[in-house]
């Protein structure tokens, strides 16, 4: 499913037009990501929770020359399924 599915999914299931799908869309998406960006987690419950985790700095190797290389640190997002989500994709 892609956005605009999902838009469209959503008028339908709360009555809504496209319209105002897409803006209640739009605007939990930027609550999501503002939540995270400021470090916070974003607990769904039933559903899952969106969390920030960070990955440590470490050592690679570049495929082409075969030299190891520095791979930064950084923050990435993570999402886990709740109870009643994992249940019902079951």
């Amino acid at each position: 499913m892609n956005k605009t599915e999902l838009i469209n999914a959503i008028a339908e299931n709360a009555g809504l037009n496209k319209a105002e799908a897409k803006k209640a869309l739009d605007a939990t998406l930027n609550a999501i990501s503002d939540a995270l960006k400021e470090g916070d987690k974003v607990a769904l419950v039933g559903f899952g929770t969106f969390s920030i985790s960070e990955r440590p700095s470490r050592t690679g190797i570049n495929p082409r020359t075969k030299e190891q290389i520095t791979i930064e640190a950084k923050k990435i997002a993570k999402f886990k399924a709740g109870a009643e989500l994992t249940e019902a994709i079951q």
